[in-house]
């Protein structure tokens, strides 16, 4: 069994030290390592190995959970090759674009934004000591509007600052604009051209009468979609946070733009968590901490069913594992905004990187299914619905063309526009008058004169009418989650190292929370011994049965190093079989341990990994500690007895 440790985190390491410690770990421990690495690996193309993969899955199934199942939402599954029409309509192909220098000499190719942020960061880090207040103020004001830089904004910086490429210092051609999207064609005849999709919400827009009527003809309502994306990213870097193919996960609330009021924004509202509005950023420099009902009552969030969204990411990311210490909402700045966008904030995660969006959370107004309406020529609208009693009373006015043309010749056509274009009063007065008198004098401006209107020539009155629907185009609120860039900070906030029993090593661990550890226990017979192996193996079995993931391991490494290599994997529980009545269940973070008959071990691994138990209030259980653990003689007495030498 284990004994008591001392733990110590991997805060003394700078961040390239950390960074570097945890690739290795990911490396070694088969989470994911670089594509095509027998042919020399291409960057940007990453593989998930099995943890990794297993990662990846149940971080999406708490996704589905957490949003899809709890709103009610529709899932689709769109493909990932999309007709150009498509991606002309919805901007991509003149949009979709990052700007792009070449080296003169040797042709390479480099992101030229990117370039501008590391030379910035890198004075504000290595020279500060020799740079007047003036120039740390400027280079802190381009990395705060980089994302909004133009492209001869770029070329003059650039040029301002003298950089050269990175890797020759050989000097940089001018920016110009590259469209990220991978190009293909559809049919051999390749007469059909097409794009590998950058997101998966076009493939949800283009549905959306299918998927109205759907719902019932009823709004609001959410359609989500998770698949993979594709960018032909320009320069590639920091592992699975810029990467060429993807997963994403997003989702598109379609509302009425009226009202955008959410009936669930109480649950979140009185969550308190660092944002960092637009009007913060180029002052403050810091993000604060806000209550994120008062940020939607001030105006800060335009509405609330953006800030449920909100609210609802924030909750996902934290009980996923993110440090809500190191997680800020920031909003657009309105340069950095899209043109068609009402509002727009990013989830940023903090790692080794820096902060780093993972989220985006967007009021797409109706942009989107205005322009796949106008280029395919299909409505993509919604009706306001009435109930049958709802009635509306409206003033009509029906000119007599007949008498008037007969009476007023030529000008009739002009004075029946005239009476058509009377407001309410003018018309009633009219009408009055005509009763009284059988004839009214009106003026028609557009002929500068007046006319005698008889009670013959004009009928008005007041009539009660069912209201018509409205018709309109409805807004659209997108959360769009990139699941790798998540899947990248999880891990970060997830490693450390502590000491193992001797203090003479540092063990790697991930303290994954159990929803997204790849396996949920490990189950291990403390020594090779059949009756052990035999009980390990009925206890995998129940838990398998009970659709727990887990392994066995009863290979003749000792049970520390058994429990190290689990602790790297982030395994939340291990199961070690030491007697064939009860078993001993060990908790990674805690390495506290409880004593479980061998017939409750499922039953009671299904509680703790749902979270609504735990080692200590789990009832009739005895809770070992590491440390009654390590000094307990009576403890290691029984083993001798029950443990065959």
């Amino acid at each position: 069994m284990e004994s008591s440790s001392s733990s110590s985190s991997t805060s003394d390491l700078t961040a390239e030290e950390f960074r570097k410690k945890l690739v290795s770990t990911l490396d070694a421990r088969y989470f994911c390592k670089s594509s095509f690495k027998i042919y020399g690996a291409v960057a940007g193309l990453n593989d998930y190995g099995p943890p990794g993969c297993a990662v990846k899955q149940n971080v999406l199934a708490f996704w589905r959970k957490h949003f899809v199942l709890e709103e009610n939402m529709l899932e689709v599954d769109g493909p990932c090759i999309t007709p150009a029409v498509v991606f002309k309509a919805s901007g991509h192909v003149d949009k979709f674009t990052d700007f792009m220098v070449k080296d003169e000499i040797t042709g390479e190719c480099h992101r030229a934004d990117h370039l501008l942020k590391d030379f910035c960061t890198s004075k504000l880090e290595k020279d500060t000591s020799t740079l007047s207040e003036e120039k740390v103020r400027e280079y802190k004001d381009v990395l705060a509007t980089l994302d909004g830089i133009s492209l001869e904004e770029l070329g003059l910086k650039i040029k301002e600052y003298g950089i050269v490429s990175p890797t020759t210092n050989n000097p940089l051609s001018d920016p110009y604009p590259f469209n990220l999207m991978f190009q293909t064609s559809i049919g051999p005849s390749s007469m059909t051209p097409g794009y590998m999709r950058p997101e998966t919400a076009q493939g949800i827009f283009v549905n959306f009468k299918d998927l109205y009527y759907y719902n019932g003809n009823k709004l609001p309502f959410a359609a989500a979609q998770v698949g993979q994306a594709f960018r032909n990213e320009i320069s590639p870097r920091q592992g699975l946070l810029r990467v060429r193919e993807f997963t994403l996960a997003e989702i598109e609330h379609f509302v009425d733009p009226e009202d955008k009021s959410h009936p669930k924004f109480s649950e979140v509202a009185d969550l308190e968590f660092w944002m960092f509005p637009r009007n913060e950023q180029l002052t403050r420099k810091d993000a604060v901490k806000v209550r994120l009902g008062d940020a939607v009552t001030n105006g800060t969030v335009n509405n609330e069913t953006l800030g449920y969204f909100i609210g609802r990411v924030y909750l996902f990311l934290t009980r996923l594992g993110i440090n809500k210490e190191r997680l800020r909402f920031r909003q657009h700045l309105a340069d950095e905004m899209a043109h068609y966008a009402v509002d727009c904030w990013d989830a940023e995660i903090e790692c080794s990187y820096g902060w780093i969006e993972c989220v985006g959370i967007a009021d797409r107004s109706a942009y989107d299914l205005r322009a796949h309406s106008e280029k395919s020529g299909t409505p993509l609208v919604a009706h306001e619905k009435f109930s049958a009693t709802t009635k509306v009373e409206k003033l009509v006015i029906s000119p007599v063309k007949k008498e008037l043309g007969r009476e007023f010749k030529g000008d009739h056509k002009k004075i029946i526009e005239a009476l058509e274009a009377m407001d309410e009063k003018e018309a009633m007065e009219m009408k009055a008058a005509l009763v009284l008198n059988g004839e009214v004098k009106f003026q028609v401006c557009t002929l500068e004169k007046a006319f005698t209107i008889k009670s013959n020539m004009v009928s008005i009155s007041k009539e009660v009418q069912k209201e018509p629907p409205r018709v309109f185009t409805p807004s659209v609120i997108e959360p769009s989650f990139g699941i790798g860039r998540i899947i990248y900070c999880l891990f970060e906030h997830s490693f450390y190292t502590r000491q193992n029993k001797a203090g003479d090593e540092h063990l790697n661990v991930f303290r994954f929370p159990p929803a997204v550890a790849p396996i949920k226990c490990k189950v291990f017979p403390l020594v090779q011994n059949p009756e052990f192996e035999a009980v390990a193996k009925k206890i995998s079995k129940s838990l398998t049965s009970s659709g727990i993931s887990n392994e066995t391991d009863a290979t003749s490494k000792s049970i520390g190093k058994r429990y190290a290599i689990a602790d790297e994997l982030g395994v939340p529980f291990v199961i070690t079989v030491d007697n064939t009545a009860t078993v001993t269940i060990r908790e990674r973070d805690s390495r506290d341990q409880i004593r479980v008959e061998i017939g409750k071990v499922a039953c009671v691994m299904q509680d703790l990994i749902a979270g609504v138990r735990t080692l200590e209030d789990t009832p009739g259980i005895t809770v070992l500690s590491r440390f009654r653990m390590r000094f307990s003689n009576l403890y290691r007495l029984c083993l001798k007895i029950l443990i065959p030498q």
